[in-house]
């Protein structure tokens, strides 16, 4: 997997820019993801490839939408330094998978080519030949990720219609 670097204080209205909010559909969200900080990013980014960030990536508003169009990229995780709160909990909630750890974020280059085992929260950079540890999900959260998201996990539980 690619890596997108990214620095810090990435807000939710660079993530997804706020004057496409009322996109019809993930595709249209995802042709317009973080072009106010990277014009080639919707353009260039393949199915599986990773975003590393520093610290409070996706601060500002509590929108959804910005880790939707990470996912609808095709985006498979965001590593970052870390996260702020709400980017956090509607990352898990749309069944987005995103990493914190510190010295992953500082280590790891734009263009590094970078695997990630979510079981373990083990991260190898492949091009620098460095591992780094990140938590790995609860079990619980994990159910999530791999439902897609927290409603589609509730349903396959038989708690929700």
């Amino acid at each position: 997997m690619k890596v997108y670097r990214y620095g810090d204080n990435v807000d939710t209205d660079v993530i997804i820019p706020a004057r496409y909010l009322n996109a019809p559909d993930e595709k249209s969200l995802a042709s317009h993801c973080m072009e106010d900080i990277d014009a080639q990013f919707a353009g260039t980014v393949e199915p599986g490839d990773i975003v590393v960030a520093g610290a409070n990536f996706g601060c500002g508003s509590s929108r959804e939408h910005a880790p939707l169009a990470l996912k609808a990229c095709g985006v498979k995780c965001v590593i970052a330094a870390s996260f702020a709160r709400i980017f956090s909990r509607n990352a898990i909630n749309i069944g987005f998978p995103i990493l914190e750890c510190p010295e992953a974020a500082a280590a790891i280059r734009a263009g590094d080519m970078v695997a990630v085992d979510f079981g373990t929260g083990v991260i190898t950079d492949e091009t620098l030949g460095k591992t780094f540890q990140a938590a790995p999900f609860p079990a619980f959260i994990e159910e999530i990720i791999e439902s897609g998201g927290l409603l589609k996990s509730l349903k396959t539980r038989g708690v929700a219609k």
